[in-house]
């Protein structure tokens, strides 16, 4: 269905540019933009090779096995079918470790590994699992202390004060977190009831 969508917002794109004499435009954005594409694609292919590198290392090291003995307190609420020495309570715990200084290209291929990991317990493999659904949700929420991609977008558009963000997102960001706990673990609890 969205192709459709697509499909028709470029068609009609093409037939008003052709129709106002724009078409010479249309035709430099769409080559402008393919070049940014790739440009783009191969830069996140770099990051994405470089902390799924780093996650291989704290594997190999031993750095997941103690970022999910002090997550474990946490984890054995949030996820109380997770095995206690599973590897995915480590990545989850670096997932939302990167996830809270803003550096969101760390944490999704961070993401990426602890949900491969979940799927190895899910014991209905073409469905979520309750920790696979309580990670989305709260990986989704995206609760950051310190905003970083957007502090730097700020301090790119030539904000002066680009910090005075922190203290709106945190409280923000604090709400969604709650929130998708809170909601997850309902729909954990009336999914035993029916199911």
């Amino acid at each position: 269905m969205i192709g459709y969508i697509w499909l028709f917002l470029i068609v009609v794109s093409i037939i008003v540019s052709i129709f106002t004499g724009n078409i010479s435009k249309v035709t430099n954005a769409m080559l402008d933009n393919a070049s940014f594409a790739v440009k783009l694609s191969i830069s996140l292919i770099g990051v994405m090779a470089f902390w799924l590198g780093l996650v291989k290392i704290a594997e190999k090291s031993g750095l997941v096995s103690l970022i999910s003995k002090i997550f474990l307190p946490v984890s054995r609420w949030l996820f109380p079918e997770i095995p206690k020495d599973n590897p995915a309570i480590g990545h989850i715990a670096m997932n939302f470790s990167a996830n809270a200084l803003g550096v969101t290209n760390a944490a999704t291929p961070i993401g990426i590994k602890a949900m491969q990991e979940l799927q190895k317990i899910n014991a209905k493999k073409d469905t979520a699992s309750n920790p696979m659904c309580m990670f989305l949700g709260m990986n989704t929420s995206g609760f950051q202390l310190i905003p970083a991609s957007a502090i730097a977008v700020l301090v790119a558009a030539g904000n002066t004060n680009p910090t005075e963000i922190i203290f709106p997102t945190l409280v923000a960001t604090c709400i969604s977190f709650g929130s998708a706990i809170v909601v997850t673990k309902i729909f954990e609890k009336c999914g035993r009831k029916d199911g």
